[in-house]
């Protein structure tokens, strides 16, 4: 009988106890694609829940420091907050430094971004255009978007700022679907002698940043009709 009982616990001890296997693990809590995404320097940490917290609502805990600094900073606006974004544009406005990230749950440990320098990676908005019609030409007025600083004045402060930047210019002629880059130049007033014809035409523009081999999407058509 004693050997019996023997066994019997030898068995039992090879059973998982205390919910072993059925509990999440401590990665698969952690938030998941931690990253910075960045339009017009309007710098927005993004993440998503841990695998074992698809379907649950959690809290988050932000922080944020420069490279190279040894201590990393809390977001105090997102210091248990509920949301799987923490808007850190003010946190990150030196726009040529190198910022992380990082998130993690109440029962989880860090995730962390990969290094992030705003004035390389954030993506710019397209222009806005304004045209007028001057006899037989066009002048197109080409604004750059505005970004979230302001001058000591309280003006907003545009992109050119930051950026030595190019402006394209194109005509598309709606009755033969033709398209021409008329412009390219850092000019934002731009004049332009063509022949309109019956159907109408439009104009679009974009800006370019040579120095980042790199520009914005086109901006809203504005159109004309023809004579």
């Amino acid at each position: 009988m004693v050997l019996e009982h023997c066994f019997l616990g030898f068995l039992l001890g090879l059973l998982p106890t205390g919910g072993v296997g059925t509990q999440p693990t401590h990665n698969s809590l952690k938030p998941q694609r931690v990253r910075f995404q960045s339009q017009n320097f309007h710098n927005v940490l993004l993440w998503q829940p841990g695998q074992a917290l698809a379907t649950n609502r959690s809290i988050y805990f932000v922080q944020y420091k420069v490279y190279g600094e040894s201590e990393w900073k809390s977001k105090e606006e997102c210091w248990g907050t509920q949301e799987l974004f923490c808007d850190l544009t003010n946190e990150t406005s030196e726009l040529q430094e190198p910022y992380y990230g990082r998130v993690r749950t109440s029962h989880s440990g860090w995730s962390t971004t990969s290094r992030f320098i705003p004035w390389w990676e954030t993506k710019i908005e397209p222009p806005v255009i304004n045209i007028t019609r001057v006899n037989g030409s066009l002048s197109v007025v080409i604004r750059a978007p505005d970004l979230p600083y302001r001058h000591q004045k309280g003006k907003m402060t545009s992109v050119e700022n930051y950026y030595e930047l190019e402006y394209r210019v194109f005509i598309i002629k709606n009755s033969l679907k033709m398209e021409k880059q008329v412009y390219e130049g850092p000019r934002r007033v731009v004049e332009i002698e063509a022949l309109i014809p019956p159907s109408g035409a439009c104009i679009v523009a974009e800006l370019y940043m040579p120095r980042l081999y790199r520009g914005s999407p086109r901006s809203a058509k504005r159109c004309v009709g023809g004579a």
